[in-house]
């Protein structure tokens, strides 16, 4: 492993569960731990946190060993530079906001200190709300004054257990834009755990699949989605992500256009987020909104018709086939999946290596 990331290597036998872990994530980006309940997602963040002394293996931050079971390394929980944020924010309810971010701060000696204590204010546009006490913020904010005090403590790692999962929708859709912009602002590793595929979508740049206390997979979350072996590219939910940029309008049309890697362009109904020229763009396109033709359609009302290849075909749900289409033609080619019935893969002789065109019926940004 590179010296730069951070390495759990994990094992720990509760009654009824086992976790076994091998965990390899990089040092920047948002890695996102998946699975049900009862996957041992939590107990991975408690052990990187210290807080499970009977656990054995290695932790290791940019190479420097904070627990070592072979060694007898153990560094207590008070001496890991981490912030944790759990599912409750769970402020301090006599400090005000900027109470409690001193508060963080205090926790760092001052010789170990990166950031000063408003580290967090514009990255999560908190500044507003200095002087108020935690009973009168909304629970998105609240939650973004807890992310904001992990930040105050210059932790080399910040661990997310579930922080949207105590908020209603309205307040999820608060906080998630200020989320986004972790995975691009922060130069720590960020350890986020949740079981919403709308979440790991939306904010993951690495995924990993627990299953059972065990590690199904890990790697960079777009490849994860489209693995036809792995459950996320199973059932009505199966979706590719595409990282894509602004790079013009139409303004007769209102439309907008979206390049990615491949050289390949997606029109999309106009951009009305006040996306700048340039700017990344994450999509999502459901395999059920993807078709494929022998032939380029004509007179159609599709907006997004790109030639593919297709890579790999497997029976899906009943009656119907997954399709694996590869885009473009450069050195990264942009994989997508669609899902068709067996009837129509048997009729236009759907296999690896045919040349299509992939109808895209509905693409969604999810950033």
């Amino acid at each position: 492993m590179s010296a730069h990331g951070l390495q759990l290597t994990a094992r720990l036998q509760r009654p009824g569960f086992l976790l076994d872990v091998d965990l390899q994530l990089p040092a920047r980006g948002v890695s996102v731990l998946f699975g049900p309940s009862g996957s041992g997602k939590t107990t991975c963040l408690r052990v990187l946190a210290g807080l499970e002394p009977l656990a054995t293996g290695v932790v290791r931050v940019d190479g420097e060993p904070w627990q070592d079971s072979a060694r007898q390394i153990m560094r207590p929980v008070h001496r890991r530079a981490l912030g944790y944020v759990f599912q409750e924010a769970s402020l301090f309810e006599h400090l005000s906001v900027q109470g409690n971010l001193m508060f963080g701060l205090q926790r760092t000696p001052a010789t170990e200190r990166r950031h000063s204590w408003d580290h967090g204010l514009e990255l999560l546009g908190i500044a507003h709300l200095l002087q108020r006490m935690p009973h009168e913020l909304s629970g998105g904010e609240r939650q973004r004054v807890a992310i904001a005090r992990a930040l105050a403590t210059s932790p080399r790692v910040l661990l997310m257990d579930e922080p949207l999962a105590s908020l209603d929708a309205a307040r999820k859709a608060e906080i998630l834009p200020w989320l986004e912009q972790l995975h691009e602002r922060l130069d720590i590793p960020v350890v986020y755990v949740t079981h919403s595929p709308d979440e790991m979508a939306r904010l993951g740049d690495h995924l990993v699949l627990l299953e059972a206390g065990r590690v199904r997979a890990q790697g960079p979350v777009m490849e994860l989605m489209t693995r036809m072996d792995l459950p996320l590219a199973q059932g009505d939910a199966a979706a590719s992500l595409i990282d894509a940029r602004m790079v013009g309008h139409v303004p007769a049309d209102s439309l907008s256009v979206l390049e990615f890697d491949g050289g390949g362009r997606l029109l999309l109904p106009q951009n009305r987020s006040g996306l700048s020229l340039r700017a990344p763009v994450r999509l999502r396109i459901q395999a059920r909104d993807v078709s494929v033709s022998l032939q380029m359609p004509e007179q159609t009302s599709v907006l997004n018709i790109l030639p593919a290849t297709v890579t790999d075909v497997v029976d899906d749900t009943p009656g119907q086939v997954l399709v694996g289409l590869e885009l473009g033609d450069g050195a990264k080619p942009v994989r997508l999946l669609s899902r068709i019935s067996q009837f129509s893969a048997r009729r236009l002789g759907i296999a690896p290596g045919l040349r299509v065109f992939a109808q895209i019926k509905g693409v969604a940004m999810v950033r």
